[in-house]
């Protein structure tokens, strides 16, 4: 596994990192033993780069996350969001409940400072206000966090974002099939020294390469309840691709697959050849899909023909069946 620096964060984290959002069962139900499992597989392929989130399942991707560090040695990098609670979101923010929901974090991983803290896809309304960066400051001069960032939606909020100056981390949407930042944002951010965590590497799983239309989701699975923006932002969702829409372009992109590569290795190496990105947060309930994950770090960088075909089916195909901004 490789490492890269997580920008003025100064942590050298694994290049492809655990997401954590399915520890909360919102992709239907991971057992305890199958969760511990997960991460203790993570570990061991070299991962040290965690996310998670106080809204993923009310806490419980947190707690789980929190009774596996302990004991660890040497614990990894873990990184939670604030933002999207029931007490918070859209408009309940203020100072002293972002604080009440950083601590509550902080108790629920077992810390007494997190590592980083993200602000978590909160309105472009409050965001742009300025009030909510600023008290993330101020909660990394009392101690509470060592570092802060901010997980957007779109890349206008992002490039907002990148005006603080102690802002750390940025967390995107970016893929084969979101590939807008490589010409605006990713310069910028390496310019401020920001890092950047990517998140949907895979489009929700559709750039597995696994899903057909047969596939049955769980009811309580985001990719069967929010297809269209039911819950939250559509664009977390598949990444705004109607769902069989989204299949169909997968079929076309096998054309460009090289011998040899499965698609979840061209989607992720495409990630990992941008330099400007610092780790990569790759979701799964099963440990088995784990180690594929990690493997990525260790394939050879995709040749420049390919990247100008991928960039060129992307604005020729894929672009404009994204829904709710880019």
């Amino acid at each position: 596994m490789k490492h890269r620096r997580l920008g003025r964060t100064g942590f050298e984290v694994s290049e492809i990192g655990l997401g954590c959002w399915q520890l909360g069962n919102d992709f239907g139900p991971v057992e305890e033993l199958e969760a511990r499992k997960i991460l203790d597989t993570a570990q061991a392929q070299g991962i040290d780069f965690f996310d998670t989130a106080d809204v993923y399942g009310a806490g419980l991707s947190e707690e789980r996350i929190g009774r596996w560090l302990k004991g660890q040695a040497q614990p990894p990098v873990v990184v939670t969001k604030v933002g999207r609670n029931a007490e918070l979101y859209p408009d309940g923010y203020t100072r002293e409940k972002v604080r009440r929901s950083l601590e509550g974090s902080a108790r629920r991983l077992g810390v007494e400072c997190l590592d980083l803290a993200q602000l978590h896809c909160v309105p472009s309304e409050v965001l742009r206000g300025g009030e909510l960066l600023g008290w993330m400051e101020e909660f990394q001069q009392q101690g509470l966090i060592r570092h802060f960032g901010a997980s957007v939606e779109t890349i206008d909020d992002a490039l907002f974002c990148c005006e603080h100056p102690k802002l750390a981390t940025l967390q995107i949407i970016f893929n084969l099939f979101r590939q807008d930042a490589v010409e605006t944002l990713l310069p910028k951010a390496a310019e401020r020294d920001i890092g950047i965590i990517v998140r949907l590497p895979l489009a929700s799983g559709l750039l597995s390469g696994r899903m057909s239309r047969e596939r049955r989701f769980e009811a309580g699975d985001h990719r069967l309840a929010n297809r269209d923006g039911q819950l939250f932002h559509v664009g977390e969702t598949f990444n705004g691709i109607p769902y069989e829409t989204g299949l169909d372009l997968v079929e076309e992109l096998r054309e460009l697959l090289p011998e040899g590569m499965t698609m979840l290795q061209l989607a992720l190496r495409w990630i990992l050849d941008q330099p400007q990105v610092s780790t990569i947060i790759a979701g799964t309930t099963r440990a088995s899909q784990v180690a594929a994950n990690a493997a990525a770090s260790g394939l050879e960088p995709l040749p420049q023909s390919l990247h100008e075909e991928l960039k060129s089916f992307y604005y020729d195909r894929v672009r404009e069946h994204i829904r709710g901004g880019i």
